[in-house]
């Protein structure tokens, strides 16, 4: 191979990885804008009728995308990747604030608000964050992404590496 090819591989390979992370990052800012903030805005909710309202668009956001049974995992079935576990928590917790009687005691709505948070959120150094299996927002192509992103990044800096080593032993 001549040392244009090696570069002509370096740079393809390159891009892709920098396409690649450029849809993952669209993917994420994605899935946030449309769910993981209207969870945390549920959790953060000072009345029921807000949580509600909240966590009624991120249910039917995950419905619309399909994001109710599956897992996110690629190697390991772990229960934390587990998308069905995470759509049901939602759920169950939309119909607790459903059927919350209009004439409860405002102790009874606290407790209900609290118990939303703790089941939407967890706490992580010091702040929340919403509780959601990791890779979500790319579901349900987890292992093509993982594929993609781990074949660019190495044919990137193998035709890199082998381009300097043809620079420098002056292979033709």
């Amino acid at each position: 191979m001549t040392k244009k090819t090696f570069l002509a591989f370096a740079v393809i390979f390159t891009l892709l990885f920098t396409v690649w992370g450029i849809v993952r990052t669209v993917k994420s800012v994605s899935f946030s804008t449309n769910c993981t903030q209207y969870l945390k805005r549920a959790a953060d909710a000072t009345s029921v009728e807000m949580a509600k309202k909240e966590l009624e668009k991120a249910i039917f956001y995950a419905e619309s995308k399909n994001l109710t049974h599956g897992r996110v995992s690629i190697f390991l079935n772990q229960p934390v990747n587990d998308i069905g576990y995470w759509y049901e928590n939602m759920k169950v917790s939309y119909e607790e604030l459903e059927n919350l009687p209009d004439d409860s005691s405002p102790l009874e709505k606290t407790n209900v608000l609290m118990k939303l948070r703790e089941t939407l959120t967890d706490s992580s150094d010091g702040s929340l964050v919403v509780t959601m299996p990791e890779g979500i927002s790319i579901y349900p192509y987890n292992v093509s992404y993982f594929w993609w992103g781990l074949i660019s990044s190495i044919g990137a800096i193998l035709f890199w590496i082998l381009l300097i080593i043809a620079y420098v032993e002056d292979w033709d």
